[in-house]
C-alpha cells in the first residue's frame, strides 16, 4: 500500500529529495530520512485503527464452543480424577474459576504461540488412590457448581464459558465376559456387562467400551447407548497370543463416568472346528455369508 499525505506521496517525496541531493555519498542518508518520515505517520494510522483494550472490554464477549468438567472414577484401581475440556476461537490466555470465585487454573501462551493461539485444551488431574485421598475429600476439593472460563483471543477479545460439575457418579459396570485373565478365541471376543443401577438421582446416558494393547499401542473403542450391554470386538483388530486390556465405562448424563478394567488374551480358534481366520463356527460363517 502506498501511504498518501496532503498534496504528495512517499514516491514524490523520494523523487524531490533525490533531486536535492547532489552528493552520491549523501544519497543513502537522504533516502533513510525519507523512509523515517514516511513510516512514522503510517505507524500512527495503524495504531489508531486498533480498537485497544478499552474497546475490547466493552465489546460483547465471545462464548466458547464447548466447555466441560467431569469426574472419572476407576472402580478397579480405586481412584478419581478431574477432567477439563474446552474448545473455541484461537486464544492466548485462559483461566478457570471454581464456584466460590477462586482461580484454579491459568494458561498463558508465550512468545510465538501468543499470537498464533490455542483452540482446544484437555487436561486430567492426578489420580491418587482412595486410601490416600478418599472420594469424599475429592468432592470437597472440587465442589459441585458452575465453573467459569475466561480468557482472551489472540486479537484481545474476551472469551468466556462455563461448565457445571456434578457429584452424580455412577457405579462401575460389572464385566461378565470375557473372564478376567482368560484366553479367548480371537473371533469370539464379546465384551459384556451388567447394567448399572440408576438410583439416587443417577441417570445412565450410555456406555463406553475400550480394548487396548501396548507395544505398539492399538485401541478399539465403541460409544454405546444406555440400552447396550455388550459389544463384539472385531477379529481383525485382535492378534493371536496378545494380551489386551478391556475397559467398560458407565457414563452419567452429567458426563461423569466410572470404569471397570480387566485383561484377557486372544488365542487361535478352537480346534473343534471353525474358520481359522475368524474363529467362528462353520454354520455361523455361512449365515454371515
Amino acid at each position: 500500500m502506498v501511504a498518501s499525505f496532503p498534496g504528495h506521496t512517499v514516491a514524490s517525496q523520494r523523487h524531490r529529495r533525490q533531486q536535492e541531493v547532489s552528493d552520491d555519498e549523501a544519497f543513502p542518508q537522504a533516502c533513510g530520512r525519507v523512509g523515517a518520515r514516511a513510516i512514522a505517520p503510517i505507524g500512527i494510522a495503524v495504531a489508531r485503527s486498533d480498537p485497544g483494550p478499552r474497546a475490547h472490554a466493552g465489546a460483547k464477549p465471545i462464548r466458547l464452543a464447548d466447555a466441560t468438567m467431569i469426574v472419572e472414577v476407576n472402580a478397579t484401581d480405586g481412584d478419581a480424577g478431574l477432567q477439563v475440556f474446552l474448545d473455541g476461537e484461537p486464544w492466548r490466555s485462559m483461566t478457570i474459576s471454581s464456584p466460590d470465585g477462586r482461580r484454579i487454573l491459568a494458561v498463558n501462551t508465550k512468545e510465538r504461540l501468543k499470537h498464533y493461539g490455542l483452540t482446544e485444551l484437555f487436561s486430567e488431574s492426578s489420580e491418587p488412590p482412595f486410601e490416600r485421598f478418599p472420594l469424599s475429600r475429592f468432592k470437597r476439593l472440587f465442589p459441585e457448581g458452575t465453573y467459569r472460563f475466561a480468557g482472551r483471543t489472540i486479537d484481545g477479545k474476551r472469551l468466556v464459558g462455563r461448565a457445571r460439575l456434578s457429584h452424580h457418579i455412577p457405579d462401575g459396570p460389572a464385566i461378565t465376559s470375557p473372564a478376567a485373565g482368560a484366553a479367548v478365541p480371537r473371533g469370539a471376543v464379546v465384551a459384556s456387562w451388567n447394567p448399572v443401577a440408576q438410583r439416587g438421582g443417577i441417570e445412565i446416558a450410555g456406555y463406553g467400551a475400550i480394548v487396548e494393547r501396548e507395544h505398539p499401542l492399538r485401541v478399539f473403542s465403541a460409544d454405546l447407548p444406555a440400552s447396550a450391554h455388550s459389544v463384539t470386538v472385531p477379529a481383525e483388530f485382535l492378534e493371536t497370543g496378545t494380551k489386551y486390556k478391556l475397559e467398560v465405562q458407565a457414563i452419567e448424563v452429567s458426563g461423569n463416568q466410572t470404569l471397570t478394567e480387566m485383561t484377557f488374551t486372544s488365542r487361535a480358534h478352537s480346534p473343534a472346528g471353525g474358520s481359522e481366520e475368524t474363529g467362528l463356527s462353520p454354520s455361523f460363517s455361512r449365515q454371515k455369508l
